[in-house]
C-alpha cells in the first residue's frame, strides 16, 4: 500500500462525542457499549475513563479507580485536540471524579452533557459510592442537559420507590426541582406488557414516550446505550425531545435485533450494529 505525505484539504469534521464513564470488560456496557453506539449512529467517538471494572454477562467481580489526575489528562488530551459536540456522563464512582468532571465542563464550556447516573448495575452490583450521590447531584445535575435515571435511580436519588406509569410525572418533578435540566425517566422496571418513559424538562415539556415490552435476557448496557444515543443526536444537531425520540428507537431496534442471540451465561448485550450509518461530515467552522 502506497502512501503520500501531501496534505488534502480538509473542508470537514466528524460530529464528536466524548464519552466519560467506566470500561466493561465484557463489552456490553459502559465504554464499550457508549463507542459502539457513537459509531453506528455516525458519530466520532472518544473516551475518558473513570473506572475499569472486571465484568461478563453475570456480574462485577472487581473494581479499579483510575486516579482523578489521570481522568483529567485524558479529559484534557481529547478536549484540546480534537474538541467535543456532546458529551455522555456514565459511572462516577467517587467524589473526587465528579469533581474533576465538574471543573472539565465548565474549563471547556463542554455542551450538550447527558448525565446517566450510574449507580447499580444491571446485575444488581452497586457502582457508586454512597457519599458521591450528594455530589453528584450538586455539581453535575445543574451542568447536564438531561438526566436519563432508571427507577432503581430515580428512587434511590428521591428517596422513595416509583410504583406505577402514573407516578413518573411527579418523580420527574422532584428531579427537577434538584436541579436538573431535564429528565428523561425510565420505566422499564415497572410491571406490564407496555414500556413507559417520561420526558421531563424545566420550560415545561413532557414527552411521553411508549413501546411494547421485548422478550430478552439481553438488557445489559441499555441505559448506557440510550444515554450515549442521545448524546450523539445532540452532537449531531437534533433538540432535545428529538434527540430522545430518536435514541429511543434505536435503543428498541438494537434490543429486537439482539433478543435472539447467546452472549454468555448472563445477561447478554443489545446488538448494537444491527443497521450502521456512515460516519457524517460536518462543515468544518474556523477554528473548528
Amino acid at each position: 500500500m502506497s502512501s503520500t505525505h501531501t496534505d488534502a484539504p480538509q473542508s470537514a469534521r466528524y460530529a464528536r462525542v466524548l464519552t466519560i464513564a467506566g470500561s466493561d470488560s465484557g463489552g456490553g456496557a459502559g465504554i464499550q457499549a457508549d463507542l459502539k453506539t457513537f459509531a453506528a449512529l455516525g458519530c466520532y467517538g472518544m473516551s475518558a475513563i473513570t473506572a475499569l471494572t472486571a465484568q461478563n454477562t453475570l456480574g462485577v467481580t472487581d473494581i479499579h479507580g483510575v486516579p482523578p489526575q489521570f481522568l483529567k489528562a485524558q479529559i484534557q488530551a481529547v478536549v484540546e485536540d480534537i474538541g467535543v459536540d456532546a458529551v455522555k456522563l456514565g459511572m462516577l464512582h467517587a467524589p473526587e471524579v465528579v469533581e474533576v468532571v465538574a471543573w472539565a465542563i465548565d474549563h471547556y464550556r463542554l455542551p450538550n452533557v447527558v448525565l446517566d447516573p450510574v449507580m447499580v448495575a444491571t446485575s444488581g452490583d452497586r457502582l457508586i459510592a454512597e457519599q458521591t450521590v450528594g455530589v453528584l447531584v450538586r455539581e453535575l445535575f445543574g451542568r447536564a442537559v438531561v438526566i436519563t435515571p432508571n427507577l432503581d435511580e430515580a428512587a434511590l436519588l428521591i428517596g422513595h420507590p416509583i410504583e406505577n406509569a402514573e407516578a413518573l410525572e411527579g418523580a420527574a418533578q422532584q428531579l427537577l426541582a434538584m436541579g436538573a435540566g431535564g429528565v428523561l425517566l425510565k420505566g422499564g422496571h415497572l410491571p406490564g406488557q407496555e414500556v413507559v418513559d417520561l420526558l421531563a424538562t424545566r420550560d415545561g415539556t413532557r414527552l411521553r414516550l411508549a413501546s411494547a415490552r421485548i422478550r430478552s435476557r439481553n438488557l445489559h448496557g441499555t441505559g448506557c446505550t440510550l444515554s450515549s444515543a442521545i448524546a450523539a443526536h445532540l452532537a449531531l444537531g437534533a433538540p432535545l425531545a428529538e434527540a430522545v425520540t430518536r435514541a429511543r428507537a434505536y435503543v428498541v431496534a438494537a434490543m429486537e435485533a439482539g433478543a435472539q442471540v447467546k452472549v454468555g451465561q448472563g445477561h447478554g448485550p443489545l446488538n448494537h450494529g444491527f443497521a450502521p450509518v456512515p460516519m457524517h461530515r460536518l462543515a468544518l467552522a474556523t477554528g473548528g
